[in-house]
């Protein structure tokens, strides 16, 4: 089954690099989201928990004009058949979920750094706290976003249903790592932050727990 998922992954690794229909959104999201986020600003001197919500905020968005993807192509492809009959579910959800990841870590990771140039406020006190938390919301969001894309697959208005469904799921991943970003700002011990990030844990796991039970109901209806 690995060496399988792993074909999966290099086989949207290189139709990705092809069409660069992901990556070229994401990168012009990312430009303009922080450049709108710039200009609104100004001269003005951003507070440190106005940075750390902001940071989200554009992770969250960057994430849904880019992610929503991962099994439309297939759908629009006339591909999803074929995976049907030569993969097992889990076998296909692990390929997507790979390379979700890999392109969550570097869209989140380019963002860090243009936030760390670009914001003066945006100061990392605890750096151990904020890669812990980079590191366990990135994964919550590539396996949520993920199973979503599974989802909406086969529905009409795939463009409008993928941030509709993406809001409820995701908000309590999104407002627990806002809050440990603002911990990791402050220069909060991981001691003091460990409620936080058992919720992030717990969360990782049920989403990925549910998404391989759910997954081949959803990928065969």
């Amino acid at each position: 089954m690995k060496s399988k998922s792993f074909s999966l992954f290099l086989k949207d690794y290189h139709s990705e690099l092809r069409t660069r229909y992901a990556i070229n959104s994401l990168a012009m999201f990312i430009i303009v989201a922080i450049s709108i986020i710039m200009f609104a600003v100004g001269q003005e001197k951003v507070s440190e928990s106005l940075t750390g919500g902001l940071f989200w905020v554009v992770i969250f968005f960057t994430a849904m004009s880019g992610l929503s993807r991962a099994f439309v192509s297939e759908e629009e492809r006339g591909t999803s058949l074929t995976l049907q009959l030569l993969s097992a579910p889990s076998t296909v959800f692990s390929g997507k979920l790979i390379f979700n990841i890999i392109l969550v870590f570097c869209m989140n990771t380019i963002i860090a750094l243009l936030y760390s140039a670009l914001f003066e406020t945006f100061i990392i006190r605890n750096f151990s706290l904020f890669i812990l938390s980079f590191v366990l919301g990135n994964f919550g969001l590539a396996i949520s976003s993920t199973i979503i894309a599974a989802i909406i697959a086969k529905a009409g208005a795939k463009g409008t249903l993928y941030p509709v469904l993406s809001f409820p799921i995701l908000l309590p991943l999104i407002l627990t790592s806002v809050q440990l970003t603002l911990f990791a700002l402050d220069g909060t011990s991981i001691e003091q932050a460990k409620y936080e990030l058992a919720i992030v844990v717990s969360y990782d796991v049920i989403m990925l727990t549910v998404s391989y039970l759910l997954f081949d109901f959803i990928w065969k209806d």
